[in-house]
């Protein structure tokens, strides 16, 4: 580090360190850990069962629960200029030389910072072991400045592009915001002078037109509020385009898919661009947001599970429980329409369902994918630090511990009160175009959603996106070599391998079904209409194949992975139906070919799911050849309960008749209990 920042910066840390430090030790982050089958869980001390009678944890296991994931990063920093480094995860994930990069070293750093900042905002002098948390921070700040460090990060080319920096900027100077005195105001002012010139190289300049815009809002923001100089026509610019992406309950387009990038960038951001700078700068802006982040009260609480489990769903998913931020933001506005015992649940549940997980962890850093190590879901662009994006969910710490978020008692909301087990509940977003769905029977919650991609790229038109439906109780599959499938069709093109849909255009939602046409990507003569109709304790997929060439074609259900014992399969006959059901001691999962379908197979798969090397999924299959008056119709229930649960007859096959009309392009469909429902494609 040159010596023109070093002094002044030391005497400034010196003198923030007193001697009540309160020093977290080896053996105190012992204590947030316990074993499970020989790998690390987080432990929940002292649970508060009057407060939370569900999840047992309040915002001091929050606050345990970030120290226990940053106490994991700092095993990797034994002096102050050791950046927040660690072991790569094999794959496609970057840095792919083995060279030191600066990328790199600056995600881990920021990222980890969500967690960091609200802790050392309620104890400024934190240590873990031995490290003063908050003086390494400031002193990393420096270290970006200074062309002999490994970390120095130079200003942006005069000509250069939105880069992985950019993004990272963005989330620092949402803890220079949020903790300005941890992190920014000990710095000298020739720190702060060169930091903001850096940064600003990137703030000022271009962006991507999608969430990105933020990072470029966020660091102009910053140091608009500290005096320097921004271009505010260009900064209201992105505000307004960013408004423009917003498509209603709840939902902005991240150009141009849905995902959890809605919730955890732009109604996080705009919600905290709202808190730190918008309210008293641009209200009218701040406004706006406030009022698109009222938007998903009505429907995004309903997109998790009973127990607070999150879908995995869309790219990134190894940021996981950041997907639940907006539940304690919603702690700012002390609303009384909202249940936020229900939100506290929702977002706890989601905390613990990851750090309660023995595959989440693996050499102390989480890793790339949903519970452990998954390559199908990892992007190119991430590196092992880009996991602590996660972080973000520790930012509802920076709401009011005074809040009704923190003090309410926890609740299981609509659960308890409006969804009720025997039937099933399906919520639309016009806009959008999403249905969630949930299922009382299971306590799962479903989600369906756009996705229309020509090519595959680092997630475009991948099983982050291309699936039917993504459910809560069964993450999605990746597909394999040999056809097998989960939850998607997939036919045999013409070089011979099999594809997956991934070029669907939704149609309409109407009567409590969801309709969409589906086009193979590599052959626009393969296509054919879908229609979803959810049931309360599953799926009836009434589908038509319209293609004008040859097509065989495979479709999946859910898949289960294999846990503890074999999956259990048997095959049953009722009415006249095939019915094949397994069952792996959690869930059962059964299919029922009522037209159109020639075969039913048990796939027993190998490194295709993100829960257990091996699993296994049901498939049907046909040989689908267009001729005079084939109708094309395919229809299969596609149903789950719980392990240990038995079947009634009619529960399996809740249809009495199927009947498809040439002459109004309708299936009818008679219930057994004589209600009938027309599926009008």
């Amino acid at each position: 580090m040159t010596f023109k920042y070093a002094l002044p910066l030391l005497c400034a840390l010196l003198s923030s360190l007193g001697s009540s430090a309160f020093a977290v030790s080896t053996d105190s982050l012992l204590s947030l850990k316990e074993q499970v089958a020989g790998k690390q869980i987080f432990r929940i001390n002292q649970p508060d069962l009057k407060l939370s009678p569900h999840t047992g944890i309040s915002r001091k296991h929050w606050k345990e629960a970030a120290l226990y994931l940053l106490g994991g990063a700092f095993n990797y920093v034994k002096t102050a200029d050791d950046p927040m480094k660690f072991p790569k995860q094999p794959g496609k994930s970057y840095p792919q030389d083995g060279k030191p990069n600066r990328t790199e070293n600056l995600e881990g750093l920021c990222r980890t910072m969500f967690m960091a900042a609200p802790l050392l905002k309620d104890d400024p002098s934190l240590q873990i072991n031995g490290m003063s948390v908050g003086q390494y921070y400031r002193h990393q700040l420096t270290l970006l400045l200074d062309p002999n460090s490994p970390s120095y990060i130079p200003q942006r080319a005069k000509n250069g592009g939105p880069s992985q920096t950019l993004v990272e900027f963005g989330g620092l100077s949402v803890s220079l915001f949020a903790a300005p005195e941890i992190f920014w105001d000990p710095l000298p002012k020739t720190v702060k002078d060169s930091l903001a010139s850096t940064m600003l190289s990137y703030g000022n300049g271009p962006t991507i037109d999608m969430n990105w815009r933020f990072f470029n809002i966020f660091i102009m923001s910053f140091f608009k509020s500290r005096g320097y100089v921004v271009s505010d026509a260009y900064l209201k610019d992105l505000l307004e385009k960013t408004l423009a992406d917003y498509k209603g309950q709840g939902w902005y387009t991240d150009s141009p898919y849905y995902d959890y990038y809605s919730m955890w960038a732009f109604q996080m951001y705009g919600t905290l661009w709202t808190q730190y700078f918008g309210k008293e700068y641009y209200p009218e802006y701040a406004d706006r947001f406030i009022t698109n982040f009222k938007g998903l009260y009505a429907s995004y609480p309903y997109m998790f599970a009973r127990n607070g489990d999150m879908i995995m769903w869309g790219r990134s998913i190894a940021y996981r429980m950041g997907a639940a931020v907006p539940f304690p933001l919603m702690g700012f506005t002390n609303d009384p329409a909202i249940n936020y015992g229900w939100m506290r649940r929702i977002a706890s549940g989601t905390l613990l369902q990851f750090v309660r997980n023995p595959e989440l962890l693996q050499d102390d850093i989480p890793t790339l994918g949903f519970y452990g190590a998954f390559e199908p879901a990892v992007q190119q662009y991430s590196c092992r630090g880009s996991v602590f994006w996660m972080g973000k969910f520790f930012l509802g710490l920076f709401v009011p511990e005074t809040s009704a978020f923190w003090t309410a008692e926890e609740n299981e909301g609509a659960w308890e009160t409006e969804l009720r087990k025997g039937e099933v509940c399906n919520k639309f977003a016009e806009g959008s175009n999403i249905l969630i769905t949930d299922y009382p029977n299971i306590g799962a919650a479903e989600i369906r959603a756009w996705c229309y991609s020509k090519t595959q790229g680092y997630y475009q038109g991948t099983e982050n996106y291309n699936r039917l439906s993504y459910n809560s109780a069964f993450p999605w599959q990746a597909d394999g070599p040999n056809g097998e499938v989960a939850m998607n069709y997939v036919v045999k093109n013409k070089e011979g391998k099999w594809e997956a849909f991934r070029m669907f255009n939704f149609k309409k939602y109407e009567e409590g079904t969801y309709y969409r046409d589906a086009v193979l990507a590599s052959d626009e003569h393969v296509k054919m209409n879908l229609a979803d109709i959810t049931l309360p304790n599953g799926i009836l997929r009434v589908d038509r194949n319209i293609s004008t060439v040859p097509a065989e074609l495979r479709l999946g259900h859910y898949a289960l992975p294999v846990l503890n014992g074999p999956v259990k399969t048997r095959t049953l006959k009722v009415k006249g139906f095939n019915v094949q059901i397994m069952d792996n001691g959690v869930y059962q999962l059964a299919v029922v070919p009522l037209k159109g379908w020639q075969k039913q197979e048990i796939v027993k798969t190998g490194g295709l799911h993100p829960e257990a090397e091996n699993s296994v999924v049901i498939n049907v299959s046909d040989r689908y050849v267009p001729q005079e008056r084939q109708e094309g119709v395919y229809a299969a229930l596609m149903l789950w309960k719980k392990s240990g649960e038995s079947w009634s007859n009619d529960e399996l096959v809740p249809v009495k008749q199927l009947k498809y009309s040439s002459a109004t392009n309708q299936v009818s469909i008679t219930w057994l209990n004589g209600e009938r429902k027309v599926v009008s494609f």
